[in-house]
């Protein structure tokens, strides 16, 4: 049921199904020009992006997209009061009746997708009474409450519009239509002559409107703030027998001025079909003149002619509004604004001071250590747990180097005494690193996400690698075996020890136990036991969602710290070689055999 003086009371919090940027950037800019500090969109369900860009007044900001609704993170869900669905009309059902059960503070929303099954639009409709929420549309711009909640492309998709409505004012005239392209003009009609509007709702132009006439009315009679109602209406249907009833009734008190359209179809020997789904009058009944008539017979002030209707708003008695004189300002800083190039959320500037995760530089850095500023920087937020600070820690200083005989180390060393630079010769070093070394922390946190993410037990996960007759990274090592560990694992798997449920750790040990039981060697190692920990410390301690932390992993986040830490010692070994300063180095002939073909 449509409540105004409820939806006044709530902060709206908007999911959009669907992207529809127009629309969007539109809401978007009603919030900023009616002073709210931050935007009513808090994401969009759709595919191929995680974010679209938009403005916030003159700042460029990022909204988030989901890809079904059970990947939005529980505090939208808790959050989202309001939706707009611009999904297609065949999937306008499905898509909205499942929105419901995953956000339980939701009031309702707008459908804005035209041609929706007219079976679907009922099925909706009795969904939506039965849950006591609101749906407006099928086919539908939406609904707006002055200075506070713009639900669809109602009002205009321009700023200039939205300001030169004076949508920024609230007053007491209702505006309800079928149509969105007259709605917007009645809204147009009313601010020319200095009224203002206390709520406006399109019905949609589909035969079944889910709010309908009769339910607007209601709500306009017991919002408060209206005093009027202007009604535009079609022929075809019986929407207005209804509110002459209410009319006849006293149930609706309040003035209203009624125009309904489409006397012309009279002049025609069969009745045409209008714009709208159901703006053809079939029966005598649904002609604009027998609703004119009875409307006019239940006390409505009816026009005959679109003037006359105009007329009749003239004669609303004015009022005085206080009148938003920021809007000027505001609409310069939305007409100047420009899309950049590149966005970032880890640094910036701001007032010409350097800032880190949006705080000031050098406050940022005297308050943390360096392990909290790298996994910040690199997670793209503060972190808020002191042992995964501590973990970083250790593990920053423990990959620093592991001697001199690696890949990685050997092209350092061999570049800088081929005479190259600090940066060409690190670099060489870097480009060695992968699954073979080095580059195995994230294909291990890939085997430990994927096996407890899909229940799957260690016996089973081991067997398939064993089928496909392939190694599981995070597993084995040349040098410690079961009976001599390498110690460098139990100082990392330590910091699981307080932790409630150390899944990861758990299920990559549990793999160790049947590895090495077919040979010694087959050992949780270092690049598995840090994938495993790093799962745990952020699942437990920074509670990040599963759906994150596979993000994390596809962007092959795990290697990060193995990367940062070991660039420290690729950069020095090239300088200790630039120290000693040895000469080109070169294999000689008794160190490489060469084979014929036809050995």
């Amino acid at each position: 049921m449509l409540n105004i003086k409820k939806l006044r009371e709530v902060h709206p919090r908007i999911l959009v199904i669907g992207t529809h940027p127009a629309i969007i950037q539109s809401i978007l800019d009603f919030d900023y020009l009616s002073g709210k500090e931050k935007p009513s969109v808090v994401g969009i369900i759709g595919t191929g992006k995680k974010f679209e860009r938009y403005f916030f007044g003159d700042q460029e900001m990022l909204l988030p997209l989901y890809r079904d609704y059970e990947s939005a993170p529980t505090s939208i869900k808790k959050q989202v009061n309001f939706f707009i669905s611009n999904a297609s009309g065949r999937r306008t059902f499905s898509s909205t009746e499942s929105l419901f059960p995953h956000f339980p503070n939701l009031l309702g929303g707008a459908v804005f997708a035209e041609n929706v099954p007219e079976k679907f639009a009922v099925m909706l409709s009795d969904k939506a009474h039965k849950l006591n929420k609101f749906i407006i549309g099928p086919a539908s711009v939406g609904m707006i409450i002055p200075n506070h909640l713009k639900l669809g492309a109602i009002g205009g998709t321009q700023a200039k519009q939205l300001i030169d409505s004076n949508l920024f004012t609230s007053g007491n005239v209702a505006v309800f239509a079928a149509s969105g392209g007259m709605t917007n003009e009645i809204i147009s009609v009313l601010s020319q002559y200095k009224k203002h509007i206390s709520f406006a709702v399109s019905f949609g132009g589909d035969r079944f409107p889910i709010v309908s006439p009769k339910e607007a009315f209601i709500a306009a009679e017991n919002d408060p703030e209206t005093k009027y109602i202007v009604y535009y209406g079609e022929l075809g249907g019986y929407d207005e027998y209804e509110v002459a009833e209410l009319l006849i009734t006293n149930k609706i008190t309040k003035k209203t001025i009624v125009y309904i359209a489409g006397s012309i179809s009279e002049m025609f020997e069969k009745p045409p079909q209008f714009g709208h789904a159901k703006a053809m009058a079939e029966k005598g009944r649904e002609s604009a003149q027998e609703k004119r008539k009875v409307l006019q017979k239940a006390g409505a002030d009816v026009a005959n002619t679109y003037n006359d209707f105009v007329d009749l708003i003239k004669k609303i008695a004015p009022e005085n509004r206080t009148v938003n004189n920021d809007l000027r300002i505001k609409f310069e800083k939305i007409n100047s604004r420009r899309s950049s190039l590149f966005v970032s959320r880890i640094s910036g500037e701001k007032n010409q001071d350097v800032q880190l995760l949006g705080e000031d530089q050098l406050a940022f850095t005297q308050k943390n250590s360096y392990a909290a500023i790298v996994i910040s920087m690199l997670l793209g937020r503060k972190i808020k747990s002191k042992r995964l600070e501590m973990f970083v820690d250790l593990i920053l200083k423990l990959m620093v180097d592991n001697g001199p005989y690696q890949s990685g180390v050997t092209n350092t060393m061999v570049t800088a005494r081929a005479g190259k630079d600090m940066v060409s010769s690190v670099v060489a070093g870097l480009l060695t690193i992968g699954p073979r070394f080095g580059g195995a922390v994230n294909e291990a946190a890939t085997n430990w996400f994927s096996a407890v993410r899909n229940t799957t037990e260690p016996y089973i996960f081991v067997e398939n690698f064993a089928k496909r007759r392939k190694f599981i990274l995070g597993i084995g090592h040349r040098k410690y075996r079961s009976d001599f560990p390498d110690p460098r694992v139990s100082e990392i798997l330590a910091f699981t020890s307080s932790l409630k449920d150390k899944k990861f750790s758990t299920f990559a040990l549990n793999v160790e136990k049947i590895t090495v039981a077919k040979k010694g060697n087959l050992i949780l190692n270092v690049d598995g036991a840090l994938a495993a920990v790093l799962l745990d410390l952020l699942y437990e301690e920074e509670n990040l969602r599963l759906e994150e932390i596979e993000e994390l992993i596809e962007a092959e986040f795990f290697n990060a710290l193995f990367i940062i830490s070991r660039t420290v010692g690729f950069t020095a070994h090239f300088l200790d070689q630039k120290r000693l300063d040895e000469g080109l180095f070169r294999l000689s002939s008794d160190q490489v055999k060469t084979i014929n073909h036809a050995e």
